[in-house]
């Protein structure tokens, strides 16, 4: 049973994204195929429609947050059946052997993890096509329960910049009485405030702009540091357990080392490439701190996650918008005009 499926595509790295018509592997007997009903607009989609990374396979059908309603399961399938409402996120198989998939770490898959679109399918050798379109399919071992209670559309979101932000908290054992600052207030920006704040932390943001004081409180964050106000950054100095940094281009991260305290980790969770200016030593060696990188999460970190969200009401910040509407998003999305993340309404795309 193949099916034909009405998806939006990038053909290339100039052209805007369109209708286009494509066909969906066939389901296994262990998969899961959902009917999308929303789905989340990341600043990845709009990196790998346009070829920013220099990996792109054309067409492109982007999308690695889309929650929708279970319309078939394979015969193998315990976890799902038709009705229930689920999701898939950043990636739809690893090898499942190695350790890190082992360890529910498929995101680390020493075999690269399968990306939930711009990938190849390890069984059938298709290219994978993303939630931008009607229905969307994964092992139910890659699919999430949606929990009673949350809200589908805000959850859309969690399914990339929730768990982005989520695994790195948890990997570093945030909670009551940790200090945590964030670099950044855009859509994993603002995830972080709010998911810092419900583990119990003392929560800072890092930023650019004095007018996002007021949203950044309203969002979790107890202090606010302007990053280019040199006499703040300096009183900050040695209060963090751990800096979320979710800026996506090149920045200067030497005036955050300081305010780090002894054994602190300053996390990229936004920026791919080199950084620039050069990275300078004496900070991390005069107080043993730390520069890590986090990717996403493992399924069964990202279904904790959501369930944590579902108990403290927890969702994005979201702006609806209609399929037809993307290319604009991305625009937008560009000059960070959104608060904070856009959603795709996807019964739209029946017009």
């Amino acid at each position: 049973m193949t099916m034909n499926v009405l998806g939006y595509a990038a053909q290339s790295a100039t052209a805007p994204l369109a209708p286009f018509e494509f066909t969906r592997r066939d389901p296994r007997p262990d998969d899961v195929v959902i009917e999308v009903l929303y789905c989340g607009v990341c600043h990845s989609d709009l990196h790998q429609a346009r070829n920013d990374w220099g990996f792109s396979a054309y067409p492109v059908v982007p999308g690695h947050e889309a929650i929708g309603r279970v319309i078939s399961v394979g015969k193998e399938v315990t976890k799902f059946k038709p009705g229930d409402y689920a999701g898939i996120g950043c990636m739809v198989d690893s090898c499942r052997e190695c350790s890190p998939c082992r360890h529910g770490l498929e995101q680390y898959c020493e075999e690269g993890n399968i990306q939930t679109y711009n990938g190849i399918d390890r069984h059938d050798r298709m290219p994978t096509y993303g939630g931008y379109s009607q229905t969307i399919l994964a092992s139910q071992d890659f699919v999430l329960k949606m929990p009673a209670g949350i809200d589908l559309k805000a959850a859309a979101p969690l399914l990339c910049a929730g768990i982005t932000t989520w695994s790195p908290l948890r990997h570093w054992k945030i909670g009551k009485g940790s200090k945590v600052a964030v670099v950044g207030l855009g859509g994993l920006g603002h995830m972080a405030l709010k998911l810092a704040n419900a583990l119990g932390a003392g929560v800072t943001l890092f930023t650019r702009s004095a007018d996002k004081e007021q949203d950044a409180r309203r969002l979790g964050a107890h202090h606010i540091v302007l990053s280019t106000d040199d006499a703040q950054v300096a009183a900050a100095k040695g209060q963090f357990d751990l800096i979320i940094d979710t800026v996506p281009y090149v920045h200067d991260i030497n005036p955050y080392m300081p305010t780090l305290n002894l054994d602190g980790t300053l996390v990229f969770v936004g920026f791919l490439g080199d950084i620039s200016p050069m990275l300078n030593t004496v900070s991390m060696i005069l107080g043993r701190r730390s520069v890590a990188g986090s990717c996403i999460g493992g399924i069964a970190e990202t279904q904790e996650m959501l369930d944590f969200c579902a108990e403290h009401g927890i969702a994005s910040d979201i702006e609806m918008i209609r399929m037809q509407d993307i290319n604009d998003a991305y625009e937008r999305m560009l000059k960070s005009d959104v608060k904070y993340r856009f959603v795709i309404d996807m019964a739209s795309l029946k017009a």
